[in-house]
């Protein structure tokens, strides 16, 4: 969610003496907010002499957590809007497409699990390509500096010495990458593609189709540490706006996780049982040392059999169905 200091402009209650107030309180943004007791903060204004205008300003940033919820909807209405806005976006990767009926569905959040050199970036950068080379905007969050035009040049099959001209000048126009390197940084980028989505500024010629964060645990990871619940409220925040852009904007949303070991070794998904119920579609890959075959399962989806598989190749910009989709 965003610092209180870009809501001013759109909300003339969450003022300077308002984000003054808050601060005096360690309240900085909205997650700031959320973690504070309202009603000792609701008191301390009580004691101001613009405690009425700081009273509105509580109420008026309660509403515009408020309004962030989508409005709840029966099975029926689910249905029919997914029907409606929720369409498929091919990845470039044929093994992901083929495991899911043709690629990212629009309106949800797909996590992409896997260890180290699994392909996660890679299926990252294909899919951006993919996507933006169908004349439609991609954002990247780029956590890690793993964004590489040069393999984006080699995924659209031209020389990245020629990115003046042809389709990969194209191509590259239309991702939109963004460096972030902590949580605090998503949430600004987060909260101003939202501000843009509504007023329809970004890439006013081109549809964002797909919002990629590369990876999002190591963004959540460095806040789960120690014993208080800041980092946990927080990282159920980034899940929760993230599903909110998806749902109201209909962009696929695709973010990476890695792994950690579990119980007698087995690696398990990081970021723990909380973040577990955030994503709509959880992909694991998984690719042995020296082999440049990958597989690829499900291990949560909305409509689909979890524990299905496909095994594909998996090079740069070169991937291939090998064999048939079976049960685990």
């Amino acid at each position: 969610m965003a610092p209180l200091k870009s809501l001013e402009k759109e909300y003339p209650l969450i003022d300077y003496n308002f984000q003054s107030f808050c601060a005096s309180h360690g309240i900085f943004s909205v997650e700031d907010f959320l973690l504070h007791d309202l009603d000792a903060l609701t008191a301390f204004a009580d004691n101001q002499s613009t405690s009425q205008r700081l009273k509105q300003g509580i109420d008026q940033l309660l509403s515009v957590i408020d309004a962030l919820h989508p409005p709840l909807l029966n099975g029926l209405q689910l249905l029919e809007d997914a029907k409606r806005n929720k369409h498929v976006l091919c990845t470039g990767c044929e093994g992901i497409d083929a495991l899911l009926g043709g690629g990212l569905r629009e309106g949800q959040l797909t996590e992409l699990v896997g260890p180290s050199s699994s392909g996660k970036t890679q299926a990252c950068l294909l899919s951006a390509s993919t996507v933006a080379k169908h004349e439609n905007s991609v954002i990247y969050l780029d956590t890690g500096n793993s964004f590489s035009p040069q393999r984006i040049a080699h995924l659209v099959g031209q020389p990245s010495g020629y990115a003046d001209h042809g389709p990969l000048q194209k191509v590259l126009d239309r991702i939109i990458c963004y460096s972030v390197f902590d949580v605090y940084q998503m949430f600004d980028v987060l909260h101003q593609l939202k501000i843009n989505l509504r007023s329809k500024t970004v890439k006013s010629d081109h549809h964002v189709r797909l919002l990629i964060v590369d990876s999002i645990s190591s963004l959540i990871t460095p806040i789960l540490g120690g014993s208080g619940p800041q980092g946990h409220a927080l990282m159920i925040s980034a899940g929760f706006l993230l599903k909110n852009i998806a749902h109201d904007h209909n962009i696929a949303v695709l973010v990476t996780n890695h792994v950690v070991a579990g119980e007698d070794g087995i690696s398990k998904p990081a970021l723990g049982e909380s973040w577990k119920s955030v994503p709509h579609v959880r992909l694991l890959l998984s690719r042995e040392c020296g082999s440049n075959v990958s597989s690829i399962s499900i291990l949560k989806h909305p409509s689909m059999v979890c524990h299905l598989i496909r095994n594909f190749l998996y090079g740069m910009g070169y991937n291939t169905v090998v064999n048939v989709m079976y049960f685990l």
